[in-house]
């Protein structure tokens, strides 16, 4: 692979990798407040208003920002066991078909998702709870997060096209800074 390119793929598995530990920071904020909701309602039957909302709300960009980096990690959901049963340049070939589907699926969701953040964000739209927050910065994190995936996916696609074709490819990538 030509290094400006390496350097590319490089620096997009890094901004996911980094959502990704994001990400998962949030759930130090998700657990403390489940668990305070639970406490509160059932302990001493004073429910919170926002307190479900605001998980709910997290949970969103947890989910979404924690994939594009999973993607490279190979830990979505495949066909493991058929793929295990054929021969590498099969695996490959498949590789070569699978990224460009995904970053089609992507193209497909981002002309979707984009129009409904940028109008959530225009009319400033809220809950409509007795909490009320902002929901248009979640709905951002759609069309954020299927970028990032589908700049995930190339970023894998080239690393299989430059990858030796004998390469057995079942194993997630070497280390942190796989190319």
């Amino acid at each position: 692979m030509p290094p400006a390119l390496r350097r590319c793929v490089q620096g997009i598995t890094a901004l996911n990798r980094l959502l990704f530990y994001v990400a998962a920071v949030l759930m130090f904020v998700v657990v403390p407040v489940m668990l305070y909701e639970v406490v509160s309602r059932y302990a001493f039957n004073a429910p919170t208003t926002w307190g479900m909302e605001l998980a709910t709300l997290l949970f969103g960009p947890y989910f979404l920002l924690g994939g594009p980096y999973l993607l490279h990690l190979r830990g979505h959901v495949n066909l493991d066991l058929v793929r295990r049963a054929l021969p590498a340049r099969w695996d490959r070939a498949l590789e070569l078909v699978n990224h460009p589907v995904i970053i089609l699926f992507c193209a497909i969701l981002l002309v979707y998702s984009w129009p409904l953040a940028v109008q959530s964000w225009e009319f400033r739209e809220t809950s409509f709870s007795a909490w009320n927050p902002p929901i248009w910065p979640v709905k951002f994190a759609v069309p954020a997060a299927v970028l990032l995936l589908a700049l995930q996916s190339a970023a894998e696609f080239l690393r299989v096209l430059y990858r030796d074709p004998t390469a057995i490819t079942h194993e997630p990538p070497a280390g942190e800074g796989a190319a």
